[in-house]
């Protein structure tokens, strides 16, 4: 039994002799008891700092669990009937509209949704809404022609005068009502359509100028058969010559302003059909007539389905990207060009962007001059660079623009392949920025920047024209025929015949409304959008933040824990003040910090009570320990005060909790230790009771309280029964 007393004694961490020892280790043994009335005032003092460092401790342990409890009930507590709505509860709802608002600048920011929206917009589908713009545009594109009236036609037609003298006449407005008709849509991205140009005079935009204003005016059906045929031989000169002298016909003529530009009979044009046949098939000549000429054109358009930046331009142009008039990608290319409908849109700044019109007989070159603000709209000013009209002089690749080898001077393109073969050449008006020669047998020319340059304010996202002015001059580029009858004075002459101005001065107020809302008013609700969000969701989330943690949470949070603290603190102070007065004629001992195991121990109870620490298994088992040592040896001290002496022991050996005297012979170590003064108080205790003692025997029952224990250690541990009896004999 020593043997498993002390097994005992290791597990429970305590010294303690056996029941049946002497007197004096059963006393100290008394003394050793934690009993919680055994602490003196000092041995508290300093076991309450300590305890009070270990709830410290567990306390921020437990902060976590604590504080997610805390935020969990304050934002998610049922409201009580009566009750307004919390507070935390409208923050937290605050909290996520700023998350919400981020998550929406970041939507803009990486989809853009304007772009997604205009993208769909632009692109050429069947019944959109750009689309029919293109098909039909609304826009008031007209046509504006410059006569030049030959003020000396006698004089210079008898050699009076050396130059012609020529006045400006005009202008002669013309609507042009644009139309992309018979449209089919390819697979590959493009349509196919046939552009017709109708022209409807407006009399009330030509500022006075009629229709039939009579005018000298070169006769172009003459000087265009005799420089074709001063190159022929000397047979088919001879019948043009015959035919010239049998009609009379002069290289000046009287008409009027309509025949000039929309086509006029002429005897000599009839017979010209007759003798040259395949060379026109018309039987009248106007050069805005045959300028406006679309019969048998059709074209390829991008719809921008694959590229959007090309939505609206040309593909081929009769069925090729490049014009059969020239020789050299460089001249003949039109693809990537644009009519005037719609120019290329996400252009950069200093982009160079294409423009063909059939009258051109080429695609011209536009360079940025300028940005500035056209209409409400950003735009980009758009001019012919330098030398466009070079025909090789300044840039060597131009000289695909000399046909047949032979070069006009600069200022001039030979367009007679364009022109049904008569001796047309294309230039600014006036002779702007020509070459000298051009001036050399013509008088009343006065070329001007601001009047004959031709500009181009578009759009640059979207490639909408906002003003365009496309300015150009018709002439004839005579050479030697002097051989043709009535010709001689024309020969190698550059003769201006009129200038026309395509002109779009501003959008339709419908289409310039929706143009408005597309590119000025929608981005910019997209970017206020942007930053409104970023702004209010970082506030929101800072704001809300700060206030459901330092305001409500951890203030909250912290006013409870102080409280907790102090009810710890309490009962400790509580449960000392039960225990001083028992503890003055003992000696005190230093306490270790102890929680009861359950509610039954603990001498205050309250509902939301929490351990203050966090045991290991080992140091319940000590505890456990402790506590049925105490118990045992409070029955054995009560026995040896009742009786004098203990002779004898009857009981069941199995069920006995004191074993017999003569097992304790054996000596322990941690018996041996125990000496001393209690020794000779002990004495002094027995003598005192061995006086009151007057009954031969005495009966001892111990009752246990009912808790029962299973000792395991080394495995050979017994359950002792609830109920243990104990007989003592004394003789």
């Amino acid at each position: 039994m020593k043997d498993l007393v002390q097994i005992w004694n290791r597990v429970t961490g305590r010294q303690y002799a056996s029941v049946n020892s002497n007197e004096k280790e059963l006393k100290d043994l008394t003394n050793n008891r934690l009993n919680k009335a055994d602490i003196d005032t000092s041995a508290f003092e300093i076991n309450i700092s300590e305890c009070e460092g270990l709830s410290n401790k567990f306390n921020d342990d437990l902060d976590f669990n604590e504080r997610k409890d805390e935020i969990i009930n304050r934002l998610f507590k049922r409201r009580r009937s009566g009750h307004k709505g919390r507070q935390p509860k409208r923050l937290f709802l605050l909290f996520l509209l700023g998350f919400v608002a981020l998550g929406v600048g970041l939507f803009i920011i990486f989809l853009h949704p304007y772009n997604a929206i205009f993208n769909w917009k632009v692109v050429l589908s069947d019944g959109g809404e750009i689309f029919e713009m293109w098909r039909n545009p609304e826009v008031k594109l007209y046509t504006k022609v410059y006569l030049f009236n030959i003020t000396n036609a006698d004089d210079y037609m008898s050699g009076k005068d050396d130059k012609i003298k020529v006045k400006e006449v005009g202008p002669y407005v013309y609507r042009e009502a644009l139309e992309h008709s018979e449209v089919n849509f390819n697979d590959n991205g493009t349509l196919s359509t046939i552009p017709r140009h109708p022209l409807i005079w407006e009399e009330e935009l030509s500022e006075g100028n009629k229709e039939d204003d009579m005018l000298y005016l070169p006769h172009i059906a003459l000087l265009s058969i005799a420089n074709v045929v001063s190159q022929q031989n000397f047979m088919t000169r001879f019948g043009l010559n015959n035919l010239i002298r049998m009609t009379n016909s002069q290289p000046l003529a009287k008409m009027t302003a309509k025949e000039f530009m929309m086509g006029y009979k002429s005897e000599l044009m009839s017979l010209g059909n007759t003798f040259l046949p395949g060379w026109i098939y018309f039987d009248k000549l106007g050069l805005i007539d045959r300028m406006y000429d679309f019969d048998g054109d059709y074209e390829t358009i991008f719809t921008g389905e694959n590229d959007i930046s090309l939505s609206g331009l040309i593909d081929t142009y009769r069925g090729s990207t490049d014009l059969p008039q020239w020789d050299g990608k460089h001249c003949s290319n039109v693809q990537y060009a644009s009519d005037g409908t719609k120019f290329k849109g996400a252009v950069a700044r200093n982009e160079t962007i294409l423009f063909y019109r059939k009258s051109l007989c080429r695609s011209a070159p536009l360079i940025p001059a300028e940005e500035g603000t056209k209409h409400g709209f950003k735009a980009y000013k758009y001019v012919f660079p330098e030398h466009m009209l070079d025909n090789g002089k300044n840039i060597e690749e131009n000289k695909c623009f000399c046909r047949h080898g032979k070069c006009l001077p600069e200022g001039l393109i030979d367009v007679t392949d364009c022109y049904y073969g008569f001796p047309i050449a294309l230039s600014y008006p006036h002779f702007y920025k020509g070459e000298d020669i051009l001036f050399s047998k013509v008088e009343g020319l006065t070329p001007n920047k601001e009047q004959h340059e031709t500009r181009f304010w578009i759009q640059p996202d979207s490639g909408l024209p906002l003003d365009i002015t496309s300015k150009f001059q018709i002439n004839m580029a005579l050479g030697d025929i002097s051989l043709i009858e009535n010709t001689a004075r024309f020969s190698n002459m550059h003769l201006p015949l009129l200038w026309f101005d395509i002109t779009m001065s501003s959008l339709p107020s419908s289409m310039e409304q929706k143009f408005k809302f597309y590119l000025n008013i929608f981005p910019l609700v997209e970017q206020v959008l942007m930053y409104l969000s970023f702004v209010a969701g970082t506030i929101l989330i800072l704001v809300t933040t700060y206030i459901l943690t330092f305001e409500i949470m951890f203030k909250s949070f912290g006013e409870k824990k102080h409280s907790n603290i102090n009810i710890r603190r309490n009962i400790w102070m509580n449960r000392d003040k039960k225990s001083k007065g028992k503890a003055n004629e003992k000696d005190g001992i230093y306490v270790p910090c102890d929680i009861p195991l359950s509610d039954t121990d603990s001498d205050l109870k309250f509902e939301e009570a929490r351990p203050t620490f966090i045991k290991s298994q080992s140091d319940r088992i000590k505890e456990f320990g402790h506590k049925l040592s105490d118990r045992v040896y409070d029955s054995v001290e009560n026995v040896r005060g009742m009786f004098d002496d203990l002779t004898h022991v009857r009981s069941d050996r199995k069920n006995s909790l004191i074993p017999p005297e003569e097992s304790q012979e054996g000596n322990n170590e941690a018996y041996k230790s125990d000496s001393g003064e209690s020794d000779k108080e002990y004495d002094k205790y027995r003598e005192i009771k061995q006086t009151d003692s007057d009954d031969d025997s005495k009966y001892l029952e111990v009752v246990d309280d009912g808790s029962e224990f299973d000792e395991s250690y080394n495995g050979d541990r017994r359950k002792h029964s609830n109920k243990n009896e104990l007989y003592i004999h004394i003789n």
